[in-house]
């Protein structure tokens, strides 16, 4: 059985004085043992994208993260990156972080052990019935994080833990654990590697998911990235082209009238502003949905 990931694994004895090329192929290793422990997980990971879906779909709640130390990192960086990819709004996104998000003076380790601090947190930020809420702690016994978890379950939230060890608080606290055995890391205790690894595939895994389920992505494509830079606006230039089937020129043309692909394809199809509108509040943004609805409408008046 994978040791835990404070544990100091014998095999990487003397791991100071080994050459960079050792060092490299171990530390590789790691990585990859990371990510194989992953994949038990997936069926766990699939459960909680769609209950989450589900919750944030019905009750236009929040995603809120939670985290210690580096596992704080990992959720930051996962949750800031939804607002420029899928345009998930600033106001439907929480980061609880031990310490607070003044990074200027480095990460508040002490803040890890505090559990009232967590629950106070989740308290402040008004977490209820209608948010999801996600917290991470590589070795399950963050009790900031465990904090945060607990007031949020006891408010009705929906609750997702992500852990490197079995049978831990943070695991105990939710409705939704997910496991990643990563086992001991290279560097003993150093779960920025390994178990930050597995956090972050897993929460990559879980946040594209739900974005998917809630209609931001249309086949393959992110149609709801945010056009804030050249590259980004040719990409909804093709996308809109693609989904259309139009060429780049009507697409473009399309784009600058309407704002965003999903309106812009819609237009193209022949509705009106109004009707746009209309039929994206009825099937909650979901382009393909608002499609099917236009073309059983247009069918009906035929």
């Amino acid at each position: 059985m994978a040791g835990g990931t404070e544990d100091a694994a014998n095999r990487y004895s003397r791991l100071d004085v080994w050459p960079a090329a050792e060092l490299m192929t171990a530390l590789w290793e790691g990585q990859t043992r990371a990510l194989a422990a992953c994949a038990p997980a997936l069926p766990l990971v699939a459960a909680a994208v769609e209950a989450a879906a589900d919750r944030l779909a019905a009750r236009n709640g929040r995603l809120v993260y939670a985290g210690a130390g580096s596992s704080a990192m990992v959720a930051a960086l996962d949750g800031l990156d939804l607002g420029p990819t899928f345009d998930w709004p600033a106001e439907r996104l929480v980061l609880l972080i031990a310490g607070g998000l003044d990074l200027s003076r480095g990460l508040a380790g002490a803040a890890e052990d505090d559990e009232g601090a967590g629950r106070a947190d989740a308290g402040r930020a008004g977490v209820c019935a209608d948010d999801v809420v996600v917290g991470l702690s590589a070795s399950g016994a963050s009790a900031y994080t465990v904090g945060v978890l607990r007031a949020a379950r006891e408010a009705g939230a929906l609750t997702m833990g992500i852990a490197s060890s079995a049978r831990s608080p943070l695991l105990d606290a939710v409705e939704h654990p997910v496991l990643t055995v990563t086992g001991a890391e290279v560097i003993a205790g150093s779960t920025r590697l390994g178990a930050g690894t597995a956090q972050k595939v897993v929460l990559n895994l879980f946040s594209t998911g739900v974005m998917t389920a809630l209609g931001n992505v249309y086949d393959n494509l992110m149609i709801n990235v945010r056009p804030e830079n050249a590259k980004l606006r040719r990409r909804c230039t093709a996308m809109v082209a693609r989904i259309a089937g139009v060429d780049e020129d009507a697409a473009g043309t399309a784009l600058e009238r309407h704002g965003d692909v999903r309106r812009a394809v819609l237009g193209l199809a022949g509705l009106e502003a109004p009707e746009i509108d209309r039929l994206l509040v009825e099937t909650g943004g979901n382009l393909r949905r608002a499609m099917e609805q236009a073309r059983s409408g247009s069918k009906t008046q035929e």
